[in-house]
């Protein structure tokens, strides 16, 4: 399926979430924020739990309510990242890069329906929004040295932790979204003849580590519609069992003006609480500020342009990328 060239938006729910406006912890409604307190990251409020969470959404909407509010502005990163997962949770998504990177062979790895694969990213290259995306030299297949030929876009949801765990105490599935602040858009942006010269055998690094962009403003979970989902086969080992539900989020890529794809969050295979539940099983803790990123979202479009265009296209110099999704902020980035 191909989503016809210069088609208008289908995504505008509008945004309510925190972000960082003018040195303070701010509510968004659409057009309108309330500065709640002073405060250049979310960190302090997503420490406090869900009832602080609670308590600060409902003073900011009861601020907008009274008229107490100010024009939307440009916000900062919203919150100081602590550590940056990326997992691989699209079914779909993981055909197609099997399909394309294994031709005639099986497209799954053995693993893929067992658990959440994820690698750790780095946390001191995720910007927010509307920063400039440098393109990145490393080393390609030959071997040589330069700059990516092969730059690319991932569209991605991405999970805030606000309540941290304990070292040595895993996280049970269904205490999971306890820990989850809110959500953002995520663009993961991957240098794919890097990235194919150096993750065998450990996985990815330079060809994803130079920028990870994200939303200005986090959306609260409940503000994102959940839809059951059919269940998983095989059924999950005891450890990550859940009722099978996922989030219905519209979501899109607009290259260059033009909406190239368009996918839903629904078709994530795997759930934030069974990724969450994961990470934490060997005793590894959760902190405040960590953000845990789904992988790019694929469905009967792709998340990528790598599946979109079959490694036959990928980004130049110049090109701006916009992600979307319903009812979140959305994620710019342009290449220089």
């Amino acid at each position: 399926m191909t989503t016809p060239r210069n088609a208008a938006h289908s995504v505008g729910a509008p945004v309510r979430g925190f972000g960082i406006v003018r040195g303070h912890v701010a509510w968004r409604d659409g057009d309108s924020v309330a500065l709640l307190e002073p405060g250049g990251s979310l960190n302090a409020l997503m420490a406090r739990g869900p009832q602080a969470w609670a308590e600060a959404r409902g003073r900011g909407e009861e601020a907008l309510a009274r008229g107490d509010g100010i024009a939307l502005e440009d916000a900062v990163l919203p919150f100081e990242v602590a550590d940056y997962v990326d997992f691989y949770s699209s079914l779909q998504h993981a055909t197609n890069m099997g399909r394309l990177l294994r031709p005639g062979g099986e497209p799954l790895l053995p693993n893929w329906r067992w658990l959440p694969i994820g690698y750790h990213g780095r946390a001191g290259t995720v910007v927010v929004s509307g920063t400039p995306i440098r393109r990145p030299q490393g080393q390609r297949p030959g071997p040589e040295f330069g700059p990516t030929e092969r730059l690319d876009v991932e569209l991605e949801l991405g999970f805030v932790i606000g309540l941290p765990s304990a070292l040595g105490e895993p996280v049970p599935v269904e205490r999971a979204l306890d820990h989850v602040f809110g959500a953002v858009l995520v663009n993961d942006w991957s240098a794919r003849d890097i990235q194919a010269w150096e993750y065998q055998p450990l996985g990815p690094f330079l060809g994803k580590s130079f920028a990870t962009s994200i939303s200005p403003w986090v959306t609260p979970l409940e503000l994102l519609p959940r839809v059951p989902l059919p269940p998983q086969e095989p059924e999950p080992l005891a450890y990550l069992r859940a009722e099978p539900l996922g989030f219905d989020v519209p979501l899109e890529i607009e290259l260059n003006g033009e909406i190239v794809s368009r996918t839903n969050a629904k078709h994530l295979y795997w759930s934030v609480e069974q990724q969450i539940a994961h990470l934490t099983s060997n005793g590894a803790s959760l902190r405040t500020g960590d953000l845990l990123a789904t992988g790019t979202i694929s469905g009967d479009e792709p998340g990528s342009l790598f599946e979109l265009w079959r490694g036959e296209r990928f980004l130049a110099d110049g090109d701006e990328v916009v992600l979307r999704g319903e009812g979140l902020s959305e994620v710019r980035g342009k290449v220089v």
